[in-house]
């Protein structure tokens, strides 16, 4: 039996090898390999009797089959018998040796067959293999291949054979005429030379020890000269490959006379096929293998071949590498060995060679030859040794190439000669300096273009990879340590190795830190013999001055620093402690910032304390002086980089100003002031700022160098007109010019101020106007250049800042003042009006600003001027534009604040309510202005004036502020200004003005007042766009104004506004308005009497665009008109055309503003919108199908009314009066317009309303009676139940059929949750429609009373009970949607009050089951919602009434299993799961049969297409678990089948098949039988995963429980699944077959 089932099951499988799908074929392969594993023997006969038997199988089917031999084979080989293996090894021999002509794939699985069997029956292998070697007769090809594989995998077992082999194989070389033949023998010499080497390096592990080289070399030189003489010119270049290939291992072989004598031949012959052939790693590998042989027998005749073997190997390693080619790599590689066997055997000749290439030839040769020479380098150290002068000689001309792959390819080389010891010979200080040159490349030239062949550079740059060697060559490499200290000190002081400074530190730092370690408290530079060494001043000023840009050049800030420290004691010994504390606290703050953070003037702030913090602690002028000297020598060297030379020209002021030498630091000024180079802006502000910095130290020897300058020959033109600046340009001059008033301004700022008031006008002011203008011909002449003003202008400003900020200034009389305002005037007036490009008029009111506070005080027409010219100067200035960089962003905002710092110093020259009239009325034009940014600008000006003015107010005596209304309806209808920003200083200076009126009223500064300090919280609101916030917050702000206004100002106050009107901003207009209103309602009731005036204003208003303060008007007169004749006005509203114009709308949300109103009108509308029938039913088309319902016009204006009405916030009393009959009349009305069309006569209407937007709400009629339905929610206090709602979307729902009953569930959850109180009226409305005569309203009622009972609100307001008793009789409807709705209201008794359940347990089951039962809805949906109703209940009635319809409930849900819908089979598993759940512990035996019929079923839709179906059946496993008493099987399905995780399917089936086979083996039977059924299912997984389920079931079970399966018929069935159409099920038929073995 064992025997023919397995041949059976063999059979099969090998029947369907020929399956089309490629993965199929895989798994019959498996299964076979599986049979194998239980059976190998058996499975090998199978599979060999099936190839004898079946000689017509295609090859590829074939070749699948030996491919499945093999692998039994190979991992059961010691467990055939021979009788076996000589069967396979017959049937592998005659597979591969069939066909004469070669089919590779099927001729070398045949070939694997025998190797794999060869590892154990090598002699039986090798008998048969030289049956097909007979002398004389050329073999297969396939047997010459298969003993070169073999030789290779059993080396011991073969090597032996090789001489006879030999022997028989050689003479057939000559007959050998196809290249393919050839091949496989050049193949077979190859593995087998390959073997022997093999074999003799191992010979003491060999079983035939005696076996020596010298038997091989006969064979091996026939061999050789066939190979080479004969085939090797082959024009095939397979043939020239595997020829050249197997010439290498054989050149080991060749006696060394014959590899002597042939290598003239053999060299040039190898060499030759590089021409030959394109990819040449092969070559190269066979060449190196030569080389080798050659070189270890000292053979002599090589050097012959030496020229020509360098010159193609030279030619090879000049290809180009292409990373994505390994075999170019691999070639490169061998490449390289060659030379290293060259250079083993000649160094000088390899030298001689190889060194003249670095600077000639091509980029390829010149990195080719680099590439070389590091190999050589690092693997023939000791042959290039004495070499090492001559190398590095050789390389010097090689450093001038500007080719960046050169360059790199230099730079390997000298890391190669770092860690050889070539750098610390004669010529090493060259390399380093080279490398260093690298380092300084800058990285933006980095990238290259693609060489003349295209190929690119690799990733790593030439500056990268020197940077990184240079720090690994300082760090690792330890004997560079002596000749890199204190060699690198010398590349930090030119300026041609900056871009190396961060590279150059951290290497220094690292050599300092090992020099320390090995010498504490020693000078670590020496300078003995150093002469080139830059001294202690040099580095410390390169050092610092590089730092002022830290983030440059990877971080060269923290570089600098970093060295500095380690070199404390070199620059001066004092200063090792005070560094200690001070460096570590900068490198903190550089690491707390970035580039983008950093404050570049903190910074250098920082480091120029630093250097006066040294200077001090040095406290020694002569090394001041020398350290300054250095400064000055250095500043050329920053030509290049400005603002380092802007730093380093503060560091000199610094030093200057700590020498105590006049003489030093008057030389140095002069030499400063003639070297400078006054054409570079930043250069001049630098010499300032160092002329500034000296001068708080030295101000007479400052001020008197600045005069001997003025008064050299450069600013002295002769009376000559034609003999103006012989060496100079005009240009030039003035800059010069512009320089020397900047010093002067610095110094001035700088200077002591004691010692200043006296020298501010005769030094200073004097020098500074003689730099500006002078005379030619006695005429004053005054330059138009602008960067001249503005330094002038620069320079009067910190003269005149300086000057008030001394302790003297209320005392000094500037005698050159108004000629000074004077000329900032003509600065500010000569600029442009209407763009801001320079600085010069915000500098020029700086300047005025602080002239204005000194004496003598201007006149009243002075302040005028000045006052209306920088207005006008700035206010018409156009906006910002986008994009500006940082200093131009910035010139805007400063020249505002220059503004207002200026006439708020004007301003405190007459603090009186006139003085601040006068400077609001200069403003007022540009308060009113057409364009928004002259309105910001001015609104903030006078905003920063107000609060000034009440900062700085003092009230001796009560006197009236006059012109608070002026000044308040000036400003407070710009609270809702189009701009945000003028509506916050709006509101800003309306607050200032409040106050002070509080303090003109006598109240203290301090002195906060509630209704004011409202203001504050209200400026919020207006940076809101929305308008309906903006004018309720310009209302707030009205009615605190009307609050604190005082009786005397109403009037003014409203003229002024009422002139506002006309304000051509719209906005501003309608603010005006709302401030009228509110302040006349406050203080007094003027509109009321006016009503008749503004309802005819409206009449003539509204045929017009309507103004919002008519619209007002317009509401108050309804209203008025609505309360004496109610009816009326409704009535005829309501007779309006649809849709509703805006005019109507708004007079319909009028009648909600009066609080006696809206409860009436309310009313009436509920009476007009019962008094027609909701819609009427019309045939559109005589044969149609189903009558058209069209909406009738009453109702249908009534719910469009109600919307109105109900929109105005204001009705909210009246809708909570009425609330439950607007509610249910409502929701009745949705129910009824679902799917209910207008009538034609309103179609097109409604379409052209929508287009030109006249009408405010869509006249769709459910839409429209779902948006009524909202608003009356709201405006009763439900705004949540809205909000949950729409959150759930359930208004969407509710207006559509689909989705109508989920729409009114959300509907009632959310008001049960949120309107409880509200729901006993609402629910007697809806039951007192149930007996409506239409369906559809007795769904929408039984749909919203069925999901009130899911809250337990129901319960707690006692309305129960009755709910229960309407929802049973609701079971007769004759609507099945009533039906199904009434047991879903039943079932959620479970969650809404679940106490009760138990009481109504065995109504409630009667009804789900009577559901089930329903015979009358064909679609069984009322049997759906049974069962979703009883996987509510069943966790809560009692077990004894449970009990008696659990088996009917199960047998009844069965079916649905299988069901085509989803919704089913999830409803009905999920169900059978908690049926599971409910008798935990108490399950009867009837039960845990049909646990047990429901198991496989359960199993194999787990796989379902459906996810809900999956996830139903994960829970119904995990609640059968228990019920079947088995906690493995229990605990395999809480563990693999929770919620939310995935399922690995094939791991849990195994494992559960795994326990049941255990603990219940007697359900084999049964469940292979039920998975039996769903091998025809409709759905292709569970097709495929029930013979999973069957293969995991067979593989658990025990053999001897085989006779409860039907083997024949299970085996029938998987035969007949082998034929599906879908691969997958095919795989695990297949699959399921090979584990059936298990019962052979």
């Amino acid at each position: 039996m064992t025997r023919s089932y397995v041949r059976k099951l063999s059979t099969i499988l090998l029947d369907a090898v020929t399956d089309k799908d490629p993965l199929v074929q895989e798994q019959v392969c498996s299964a076979l390999c599986a049979l194998g594993e239980s059976q190998p023997q058996e499975a090998l006969s199978a599979c060999e009797e099936h190839l004898r038997q079946n000689e017509k199988l295609a090859h590829p089917y074939r070749t699948m089959v030996l491919r499945a031999m093999e692998t039994v084979v190979s991992t059961h080989i010691s467990e055939l018998d021979k009788a076996t293996a000589r069967a396979v090894i017959l049937l592998a021999f005659s597979e591969m040796t069939k066909a004469r002509d070669l089919v590779c794939d099927w001729q070398q699985a045949a070939s694997d067959v025998l190797v794999a069997v060869g590892t154990r029956f090598v002699s039986s292998v090798m008998e048969e293999l030289l049956h097909g070697l007979q002398p004389g007769v050329l073999p297969h090809y396939f047997v010459v291949r298969t003993l070169a594989n073999l030789s290779v995998s059993n080396v011991f077992g073969t090597v032996p054979f090789l001489t006879s082999i030999l022997g028989t194989m050689l003479p057939m070389l000559a007959a050998a005429k196809h290249d393919t033949m050839r091949g496989v023998f050049c193949y077979a010499l190859q593995h087998f030379s390959e073997s022997t080497l093999e074999y003799l390096a191992n010979l003491d592990q060999a079983p035939d020890p005696t076996v020596r080289k010298d038997a091989f070399a006969s064979d091996i030189s026939n061999a050789y000269d066939i190979l080479f003489h004969q085939w090797l010119p082959s024009r095939e270049a397979k043939l020239r490959l595997a020829v050249v290939e197997a010439l290498g291992p054989m050149s080991h072989l060749l006696p060394s006379e014959k590899l002597e004598e042939q290598l003239p031949k053999l060299l040039p012959g190898i060499l030759a096929l590089y021409k030959k052939h394109a990819e040449t790693c092969h070559v190269s590998k066979s060449l190196g293998q030569i080389l080798e042989a050659a070189v270890s027998v000292g053979s002599r005749t090589l050097e012959v071949q030496l020229d020509s073997l360098m010159a193609a190997l030279h030619a090879q390693i000049c290809v180009p590498v292409e990373s994505a080619s390994p075999l170019v790599l691999n070639n490169q590689k061998e490449v390289l060995r060659c030379f290293t066997e060259l250079a083993t055997c000649s160094p000088d000749r390899l030298l001689a060679f190889l060194l003249p290439k670095l600077d000639s030839g091509s980029e390829r040769t010149r990195v080719g030859s680099l590439q070389v020479l590091r190999h050589i380098i690092n693997s023939a150290a000791a042959q290039m040794e004495v070499k090492k002068p001559f190398i590095l000689s050789s390389m010097k001309p090689t450093l001038l190439d500007t080719n960046s792959k050169v360059k790199r390819a230099v730079v390997q080389v000298i890391s190669a000669m770092a860690h050889h010891g070539y750098l610390e010979q004669p010529g090493g200080e060259a390399m380093i300096q080279y490398l260093v040159q690298q380092c300084a490349l800058p990285p933006e030239t980095e990238p290259q273009k693609p060489g003349p062949d295209g190929e690119e550079l690799p990733a790593d740059s030439v500056r990268a990879v020197s940077v990184r060697t240079l720090y690994l060559v300082s760090t690792t490499v330890d004997r560079m340590s002596d000749v890199l200290w204190p060699h690198l000190l010398q590349f930090l002081t030119p300026v041609r190795y900056t871009g190396a400074l961060t590279p150059l530190c951290r290497s220094l730092v690292h050599l300092a830190r090992k020099r320390q370690e090995a010498g504490p408290g020693a000078l670590l530079i020496k300078y003995d013999g150093h002469v080139t060494l830059p001294s202690p001043y040099a580095i410390a000023t390169r050092l610092l001055a590089v730092s002022s840009n830290p983030y440059l050049g990877d971080g060269r800030g923290a570089a600098s620093l970093g060295l500095l420290n380690i070199l404390h004691r070199d620059i001066h010994p004092l200063l090792g402690q005070r560094w200690a504390t001070t460096i570590p606290l900068l490198l903190e703050y550089l690491d707390e910032h970035t580039e983008k953070t950093l404050s570049q003037k903190e910074w250098e702030e920082k480091l120029l304390v630093f250097l006066r913090d040294t200077l001090a602690v040095v406290s020694d002028n002569t090394w001041v002086c020398q350290l300054s000297l250095e400064m000055c020598k250095q500043l050329p060297c920053y030509n290049g980089t400005p603002q380092e030379k802007n730093f380093l020209y503060k560091c000199v002021g610094t030093a200057l100003g700590a020498a105590s030498s006049k003489d030093v630091v008057r030389k140095h000024l002069q030499e400063l002031l003639e070297s400078a180079r006054y054409q570079e802006e930043a250069e001049r502000e630098g010499l300032a700022c160092c002329f500034g910095i000296c001068a708080v130290s030295h101000l007479d020897d400052t001020l008197a160098q600045l005069e001997n300058f003025v008064r050299s020959d450069v600013f002295r033109k002769s009376i000559g007109i034609f003999n103006i600046f012989k060496d100079r340009s005009e240009n030039e001059v003035e800059k010069v010019k512009g320089t020397l008033m900047l010093c002067y301004g610095h110094v001035a700022a700088r200077a002591p101020r004691e010692l200043l008031l006296a020298r501010a006008e005769s030094d200073v002011l004097r020098n500074v106007f003689r730099c500006f203008s002078t005379k030619v011909l006695g005429i004053k002449v005054e330059t138009k250049d602008p960067a001249l003003k503005l330094c002038l202008v620069q320079s009067v400003c910190m003269i005149c800042q300086a000057i008030c900020s001394s302790a003297q200034a209320s005392s000094f009389h500037f005698s050159r003042k108004a000629e000074l305002v004077a000329q900032m005037m003509e600065f500010i007036k000569a600029e442009p009006p209407d763009s801001l490009r320079s600085p010069i008029r915000k500098k020029a009111m700086l300047a005025c600003t602080f002239l204005v506070n000194l004496e003598p005080a201007l006149d009243e027409q002075e302040r005028t001027d000045m006052i209306h010219s920088c207005l006008h100067s700035v206010m018409a200035v156009l906006p910002e534009p986008e994009g500006e960089d940082g200093s131009q962003e910035s010139l805007y905002p400063d020249t505002m604040h220059a503004l207002e710092d200026l006439l708020t110093s004007l301003l405190r020259r007459n603090m009186t309510p006139q003085g601040l009239q006068t400077m609001v009325e200069h403003l007022s034009p540009w308060i009113k202005s057409p364009r928004g940014h002259e309105r910001v600008r001015a609104m903030g000006v006078s905003a920063c004036l107000l609060q000034s003015f009440l900062e700085h107010l003092h009230v001796s005596a009560l006197v009236p502020f006059h012109n608070l209304g002026l000044l308040v309806g000036l400003f407070s209808p710009r609270c809702v200004d189009l701009w945000p920003a003028t509506r916050q200083e709006a509101v800003s200076c309306v607050y200032s003005l409040l106050y002070l009126q509080l303090g003109y009223e006598g109240f203290s500064r301090d002195y906060r007042d509630d209704v004011a300090e409202q203001l504050l919280t209200l400026k919020d609101g207006l940076v809101h766009p929305d308008p309906a916030i903006l004018f309720h917050t310009c209302h707030s702000i009205a009615q605190i104004i009307a609050k604190r206004l005082p009786p005397d100002q109403l009037i003014s106050l409203l003229l002024t506004l009422f002139e506002s009107l006309g304000d051509p901003d719209k906005n501003c207009s309608r603010a005006a308005t709302v401030i009228i209103n509110c302040l006349l309602k406050e203080r007094g009731n003027l509109l009321l009497e006016k009503v008749p005036e503004i309802v005819s204003v409206l009449r003539s208003k509204l045929q017009e665009t309507p103004e919002e303060h008519v619209l007002r008007a317009a509401q108050h007169s309804v209203c008025l008109l609505a309360a004496q004749h109610c009816e009326a006005v409704v009535s005829s509203l309501l007779g309006s055309p649809l849709p509703l114009d805006s005019h109507t709308c708004t007079l319909w949300r009028a009648l909600a503003s009066d609080p006696d109103l809206p409860a009436q009108v309310l009313g009436l509308l509920l009476q007009k919108m019962s008094k027609d029938v909701p819609f009427k039913e019309s045939r559109a088309f005589l044969l149609s199908s189903s009558p058209d319902r069209v909406a009738t016009l009453l109702p249908l204006a009534a719910t469009c009314a109600l919307s109105e009405v109900m929109s105005v916030p204001a009705s909210a009393p009246a809708v909570l009066e009425l609330y439950p009959q607007l509610f249910v009349t409502l929701l009745l009305r949705v129910g009824c317009t679902l799917g209910v069309q207008l009538p034609r006569s309103l179609q097109a209407k409604e379409r052209r309303a929508t287009g030109s937007g006249l009408a405010s709400r869509t006249l769709e009629p459910c839409s429209s009676a779902v948006g009524a339905l909202q608003l009356a929610l709201v405006r009763g206090g439900s705004e949540e139940v809205v909000q949950r709602v729409e959150l759930e979307r359930g208004w969407e729902s509710l207006r559509t059929s689909v989705g109508h009953e989920e729409g009114v569930a959300r509907l009632a959850s959310a008001m049960a949750k949120f309107a409880g109180p509200r729901l006993p009226l609402v629910m007697k409305g809806l039951v007192s429609t149930q007996s409506s005569v239409y369906e559809i309203q007795r769904v929408t009622s039984t749909a919203f009373l069925a999901e009130l009972l899911s809250s337990n609100v129901v319960n707690d307001l006692m309305l129960l009970e009755s709910l229960l008793d309407n929802l049973v009789a609701r079971q007769k409807d004759t609507c099945a949607s009533v039906r199904r709705l009434a047991l879903r209201g039943l079932a959620n008794v479970a969650s809404g009050s679940p106490n009760k359940v138990r009481a109504r347990g065995p109504q409630l089951l009667t009804s789900m089951i009577g559901g089930l039962d329903d015979r009358d809805d064909p679609q069984s949906l009322v049997a759906l919602e049974a069962m979703a109703g009883l996987v509510k209940l069943l966790d809560l009635v009692e077990p004894d009434d449970l009990r008696p319809v659990l088996l009917h409930v199960a047998i009844r849900i069965r079916p649905f299993f299988d069901s085509e819908k989803m919704e089913f089979r999830s409803a009905s598993i999920r169900l059978f799961g908690h049926l599971n759940k409910a008798c935990h512990g108490d399950c009867e035996d009837v039960f845990v049969e049909q646990v047990v019929g429901g198991l496989a079923p359960l199993l194999l839709h787990l796989q379902d297409p459906q996810a809900p179906v999956a996830s139903a059946c994960k829970f119904a496993l995990r609640m059968c678990g228990p019920n079947l008493e088995c906690e493995e099987l229990t605990a395999a399905f809480q563990k693999h089948l929770q919620e939310g995780r995935g399922l690995h399917f094939g791991e849990f089936l195994n494992t559960t098949c795994k326990h049941l086979m255990c603990h219940f083996p007697d359900l084999l039977g049964r469940l292979v039988s039920t998975s039996l059924f769903y091998f025809k299912s409709c759905w292709e997984d569970i097709r495929a995963a029930a013979p999973m389920l069957t293969g995991f079931l067979v593989l658990h079970v025990e053999p001897e429980l085989r006779p409860q399966v039907d083997l024949d018929h299970l085996t029938a069935a998987l035969q007949l699944l082998l034929k599906d159409p879908a691969p997958a099920v095919r795989m695990k038929a297949a699959e399921t077959l090979g584990r059936l073995v298990k019962f052979a």
